[in-house]
């Protein structure tokens, strides 16, 4: 008898969700929910790096997406066995004692301090500071050691610490806070004891410093250091956390009544997207997965025995299960990828928005047709000239870091910088420019597993960036001088999550044979040029001395 499960994958614009055959892992429906609230920028100060999303955007998207692939698909119900969730992350939430996310409490609707703060919020860069410098001087274990030696501005106590300062209200209410791959776990399963939900090991080795050698999170000596309410807080987190190989709980009758599934589906426990992709991406020992979309996450996993106790500096994190059960996962990435590129995007667009937009000579019909064209051809025709510039023309010299650097080692008060301008700089010289960062960037990452003895044999790319910019991955490969695999699957995330669901569910006995039948086919493989390389790696000499100038002479004598 066929079975079938649904994977739902929430980014930073959208959730989607897809239903697939468990047997090889074919998709027969798929929806896709923009975010309404957040695509108004509400509750977002750019300008102070706010940038938090209502949960009520995340759970009218779980119900459309879900909804709509169950009845698309015309699959019985029955036969639908459970759904996993993954999500962006770190995006903590705040919830009351009886677990209701804060901001759908009554008084705190549209205070953005009681809203999920997203991944990319940095507003708690002064608050990741303290906790380094604690953890390196108060004179017990450094918590930080398996997150890469550095605590991030983007990532779970940070976030936490910054809202309790700012806000009092929020504070005294905020009985626990979820991850966002918890909460939608939480939400949707019977049981709402909130010492009793298992939480995802993924969210929580990689940012929230739990790990075995302290059994579990940082104790309350330590977190109290750096505020009374974190010492408290812990008492309501958890202790123990769970792989997404593993059953949360059973749907709740009332969310199956809202999905039309049944009450008998499993839910596992959550991931993160990037590691849920990875999985998607068929993952094995050696592979580094590109996970390319706003920003990037870089997943590769280890054997115990090649990994020990070794940490490796600079990292998003070392966590025993968070990607394939029985291996160590290791995270890297950059706080902006695709976002360098719609930055610029933006700001070139500037004049069409304000001036021609606005302009009484086009009629309404004319402005909107003028949109949608400039929409589907922006970054395709920029690409198209910039990767026509020869490379004996001069082409300015960019940094990756418009919103910090996650790795190698975090650091979100470090801004981009252009050089080497000229009149002779154009839009696509530019672009240009701004696409070796962001490959650059990705260099650096590479190079630090492999000093720190890691190793690379294959890269794969994944995201809606891998397989729609054919020019970024052919320079990524010039940089790397590395083959560039693409997996053909538009949602890998989404995919990796139903590869969770059916191990959690007793159809496969383990993620990785799961992943071998389910897991996305590849399309294509972008392969460096040979007289290309040797041009980059100057360029990538250049890139590295713009960046050792901005953070020692720069950012150092602005802090």
């Amino acid at each position: 008898m066929k079975t079938y499960v649904i994977g739902l994958d929430y980014g930073t614009d959208s959730v989607r969700a897809i239903l697939v055959d468990t047997k090889n892992g074919e998709e027969l429906a798929a929806a896709v929910y923009d975010y309404p609230r957040w695509k108004k920028q509400a509750y977002c100060q750019a300008s102070q790096q706010q940038f938090r999303q209502h949960p009520l955007d995340h759970i009218e998207g779980m119900e459309h997406t879900i909804k709509a692939v169950v009845e698309k698909s015309q699959v019985p119900v029955e036969r639908i066995k459970s759904i996993c969730i993954d999500t962006t992350g770190s995006s903590p939430v705040p919830l009351n004692r009886e677990g209701i996310p804060l901001a759908m409490v009554p008084g705190f609707e549209d205070n953005p301090n009681a809203m999920m703060v997203l991944w990319k919020d940095h507003t708690s860069i002064l608050e990741a500071e303290e906790i380094n410098t604690l953890a390196a001087h108060w004179g017990g274990e450094d918590f930080t050691k398996y997150e890469g030696g550095i605590y991030s501005s983007e990532w779970f106590w940070a976030k936490i610490l910054h809202v309790a300062r700012a806000d009092a209200a929020v504070k005294k209410e905020a009985f626990t806070w979820m991850e966002h791959c918890d909460l939608m776990t939480y939400l949707l399963i019977e049981d709402k004891d909130l010492k009793r939900f298992k939480r995802s090991r993924c969210a929580a080795g990689h940012k929230a410093m739990w790990h075995h050698d302290w059994e579990g999170l940082p104790p309350t000596a330590f977190l109290e250091k750096l505020d009374p309410y974190l010492g408290t807080l812990r008492g309501n987190l958890y202790e123990d956390t769970y792989t997404s190989d593993e059953i949360a709980g059973s749907l709740d009758p009332d969310w199956a009544q809202r999905l039309g599934l049944s009450p008998a589906t499993q839910i596992a426990v959550g991931t993160f997207d990037a590691h849920a992709g990875a999985v998607g991406a068929k993952i094995d020992e050696h592979a580094l997965v590109r996970v390319m979309g706003t920003s990037t996450c870089d997943i590769m996993v280890a054997t115990q025995q090649e990994v020990g106790k070794n940490t490796i500096r600079g990292i998003c994190g070392q966590v025993d299960g968070s990607v394939l059960p029985g291996f160590v996962g290791l995270e890297a990435g950059q706080s902006a990828f695709g976002d360098l590129l719609a930055w610029f995007k933006d700001v070139l667009s500037w004049p069409i928005d304000h001036l021609v937009m606005t302009s009484n000579v086009l009629d309404e019909a004319q402005k909107e047709a003028l949109k949608q064209d400039v929409e589907e051809n922006f970054i395709k025709t920029l690409s198209a000239q910039a990767e026509a510039i020869p490379l004996s023309e001069s082409i300015p010299i960019a940094l990756d870091w418009i919103n910090g650097r996650r790795t190698p080692d975090a650091d979100q008060n470090l801004k981009s910088a252009l050089s080497q301008l000229s009149l002779g700089s154009k839009a696509p010289h530019i672009f240009k420019a701004l696409v070796n960062a962001i490959c650059f960037g990705s260099k650096k990452i590479v190079d630090r597993f492999r000093e720190e003895n890691v190793v690379i044999n294959r890269v794969i790319g994944i995201g809606g960036v891998a397989r729609k910019s054919p020019f970024i991955m052919q320079t990524l490969a010039n940089v790397l001088n590395m083959p560039i695999e693409i997996a053909s699957s538009d949602q890998a995330p989404a995919l990796g999550a139903t590869v969770y669901a059916a191990v959690a569910a007793g159809i496969y006995k383990d993620v990785v044979s799961a992943s071998k039948q389910m897991g996305s086919d590849f399309e294509a493989v972008y392969q460096p040029d040979p007289q290309a390389v040797p041009y980059y790696q100057e360029q990538m000499k250049a890139y590295e001395a713009l960046g050792h100038f901005i953070e020692n002479e720069v950012t150092k004598k602005l802090k």
